[in-house]
């Protein structure tokens, strides 16, 4: 092509480029107005469906049990496929929900709906498992479902009555735990990992440095989970009625069970005593139909969202607002600066706890931690701010989640007053720092790296470069460091010393029965027991609980709460989302779990490249 010909081409190239971003900011503007309009037609919408003189509350959880759901741009979500933003389930509302509908005397039944509960941390279940019981001691519930995970028959099992599709099976398999080793692999493409820590069972960076998991690590692990499992496996026999060891011999007879009765999954589970029915849908719709109170021929119901809509506007008649427990959630994986929501900024946190010492009417903190750690330095900054607030007399509550380990501790570690579920998982008091070394994968390449400098230590942290014998003292010696500040924080916070601590740490990761008898908590209990001990220790009889977050702009808060309109609508409609992604999904998820030793590292951002972090506190 000659300069003459490419001229106009490029010209007119322009010209059409300029006409479709004039289109596309035309259509964007468009398109905010008519998602504006839309949004305040919905929020004044006060047509919310009532709660019904006699029926059931539907309990349906979707995807995972959270503490915090994960903020996710509200403008990617409305182009999302319906259902695909509707991934999460605040534990909080649905005890709320629970435990609301045992004192209504509208609400006659619980139904459970289990089949769009994707998973959730032990702790998590066992604290839905608790309301479930309180609901228990005075009305009926009934749990259906097509199949039933370990984790949605956790919550089945609560009910009276537990219905299961004939097609359907009950997935008790036990727990493992398996990683992906990359030792002689990163050995074959030359790559050298520089490994700092401090602490024998500090595994997080053991997949970089063995090709298998050592021997301290696989104790410390079947430990954790014989305690998991024992928990688990006492309970069901406990709330089924069954034998001890019951489930046990389910998990390990399951094979012999399924060719004895010709792969019935659904009668080898009854004849168990897992379940009480096995029911298709149109019959177990004709069940319900007869035990639920309604009209017409089908029983009344209303959904979890809708019944928390109605009931939370009668509470806020009544609550004092003078008096108020701010419950603080710290959920995800620790980080500096400013984060969203399902991630812990350093910045953001420190934040919100600032706000609060100028706010007269939070008497009392809880602080609510799901978190495996991440940065030092922004675990610190959280601290301090913490502390802050201690120091003019206000009363700070952890309450631990699935996880509040390594940074998740470090931030927990001097509070008034700790709380822990018997499986939550804390402790791994330890720290890390990973340098890759890329310099001789780059010499294979015929890549190389060279210069002067005016020092030992003005060359530090560059991976095209080996590390300087002084720079791995150096950062070795912060990791040390970081580790005897780590020891004289939890020792000053629960009242030991420092070797006392030592005997415990190093890393190791304990479950909440373990970390009480180790004295690294005060008591077990939910988050529900949290806020009475924060009452108590702030003197209050009558108050409000409220939930400080991040600030959004007023336009991510309009879009956010249209949002969660239109998925309550999906939730009343059991509308899931397609199945015509599993195998992309089925791809990623398989791809996440081999790589998640390598991708984890990548997302940490601490300023020193140290870090409080556990990996292992995978449940």
């Amino acid at each position: 092509m000659t300069d003459a010909s490419a001229g106009p081409i490029r010209r007119l190239t322009k010209v059409i480029i300029k006409v479709l971003t004039g289109l596309r900011n035309i259509l964007g503007v468009i398109l905010m107005s008519v998602i504006f309009i839309v949004a305040m037609f919905t929020l004044n919408d006060n047509s919310v469906q009532p709660v019904p003189a006699e029926g059931a509350l539907y309990l349906a959880p979707q995807g995972y049990l959270v503490d915090q759901r994960t903020y996710i741009d509200p403008v990617n979500q409305i182009f999302s496929p319906p259902g695909q933003g509707d991934s999460e389930t605040l534990v909080r509302d649905v005890i709320e929900a629970i435990d609301t509908a045992a004192d209504d005397n509208r609400i006659t039944h619980l139904l459970i709906d289990t089949d769009y509960l994707l998973g959730g941390g032990m702790s998590k279940l066992e604290e839905i498992g608790l309301a479930l019981k309180r609901f228990k001691d005075q009305k009926p519930i009934i749990a259906v479902g097509d199949s039933f995970s370990a984790s949605q028959y956790y919550l089945a099992a609560h009910a009276d009555q537990i219905i299961l599709n004939p097609m359907g099976e009950v997935m008790i398999n036990g727990l493992s735990s398996y990683r992906s080793y990359f030792k002689e692999g990163l050995d074959k493409l030359k790559i050298t990992m520089n490994i700092f820590r401090a602490g024998q069972y500090k595994s997080a960076v053991e997949p970089l440095m063995e090709s298998n998991m050592s021997q301290e690590v696989k104790e410390e692990t079947q430990l954790l989970l014989g305690d998991l499992w024992r928990f688990y496996t006492s309970e069901i026999e406990l709330l089924r009625s069954l034998d001890q060891g019951r489930i046990d011999e389910y998990a390990n007879t399951l094979h012999l069970a399924m060719k004895e009765h010709n792969g019935d999954a659904a009668r080898v589970a009854k004849v168990f005593g897992l379940i009480d029915v096995i029911a298709s849908r149109t019959e177990i719709y004709d069940h319900l139909n007869d035990l639920i109170p309604g009209s017409d021929g089908e029983f009344h119901s209303i959904d979890m969202d809708s019944y928390l809509t109605n009931t939370r506007i009668s509470k806020e008649k009544i609550s004092d607002n003078n008096n108020q427990i701010a419950v603080i959630v710290a959920s995800g994986t620790i980080m500096d600066g400013q984060q969203p929501e399902g991630t812990i900024g350093g910045d953001t946190l420190a934040g919100i706890f600032g706000n609060l010492e100028d706010n007269k009417n939070i008497k009392a903190v809880v602080l609510r931690i799901d978190s495996g750690g991440g940065s030092a330095f922004a675990s610190e900054i959280i601290r301090d701010s913490i502390s802050s607030i201690q120091k003019k007399g206000m009363p700070i509550i952890v309450s631990m989640g699935s996880i509040a380990a390594s940074g998740g501790y470090w931030i927990a570690a001097e509070a008034d007053h700790v709380l822990a579920m018997s499986t939550s998982v804390t402790g791994s008091i330890g720290v890390w720092g990973v340098i890759p070394d890329l310099s001789n994968s780059l010499a294979n390449l015929g890549i190389y790296y060279d210069g002067v400098t005016t020092s030992k230590t003005a060359f530090r942290a560059q991976i095209q470069q080996p590390l300087s014998q002084s720079s791995k003292e150096i950062i070795q010696a912060s990791v040390d460091g970081t580790y005897s500040r780590f020891l004289d924080l939890v020792a000053s916070g629960r009242n030991s010393t420092k070797d006392k601590i030592h005997k415990i740490a190093q890393g190791r990761v304990w479950t909440g029965n373990q970390a009480l008898d180790n004295g690294l908590i005060d008591e077990l209990g939910d988050l529900n027991d949290a806020v009475e001990v924060a009452a108590e220790m702030a003197g209050l009889d009558n108050y409000q609980v409220t939930y400080p977050r991040k600030e959004m702009t007023p336009f991510e808060t309009i879009l956010t709460e249209l949002i969660v309109k239109v998925q309550s609508v999906y939730r009343g409609n059991k509308v899931i989302s397609s199945r015509e992604s599993e195998l992309t999904k089925s791809f990623q998820f398989y791809a996440n779990t081999l790589f998640q030793p390598l991708k984890m590292i990548t997302s940490l951002n601490d300023p020193k490249g140290i870090y409080l972090y556990c990996d292992e506190c995978f449940l």
